[in-house]
């Protein structure tokens, strides 16, 4: 079966820390032991792990995204023009596995989920499938 997360992004390029509501989501579902696999249908969002203790390391990032893809370029051709969005989304991908381990996620003592919108305002979902061993 897969579950379904909704996300509301407020601002045109952010992380939103998503790990909350995936360990509920877990929790509910009774998961114990095995993976979850999340998945971004979108082309101009995408998912990452990464450090959610100090809120620079996000600020970094998002600089460092624009400039190597900044949003205006020249030699972008999408009629949308928003081709930045697809780069860096394709940057961090689409999917995430985790393990988890007694109902919890196995991540690092610093690490959170994050949805990673390009091209926002927008509603995000993604879905979650758990692999129960």
């Amino acid at each position: 079966m897969l579950d379904r997360l909704d996300i509301d992004t407020r601002l045109h390029v952010e992380f939103i820390d998503i790990t909350a509501r995936i360990e509920e989501m877990l929790s509910t579902l009774g998961a114990t032991e095995g993976t979850i696999l999340l998945y971004c249908p979108h082309t101009t969002a995408g998912l990452t792990i990464n450090e959610n203790a100090d809120p620079n390391v996000v600020r970094d990032i998002l600089r460092r995204l624009e400039g190597m893809v900044p949003w205006n370029h020249p030699d972008d051709r999408h009629g949308e023009g928003n081709s930045a969005a697809h780069l860096k989304a394709c940057i961090m991908g689409f999917s995430l596995n985790i393990p988890i381990t007694r109902g919890r996620l196995l991540l690092g003592a610093w690490q959170g989920i994050y949805l990673c919108e390009f091209d926002g305002p927008r509603r995000r979902t993604c879905y979650l499938k758990v692999r129960s061993d």
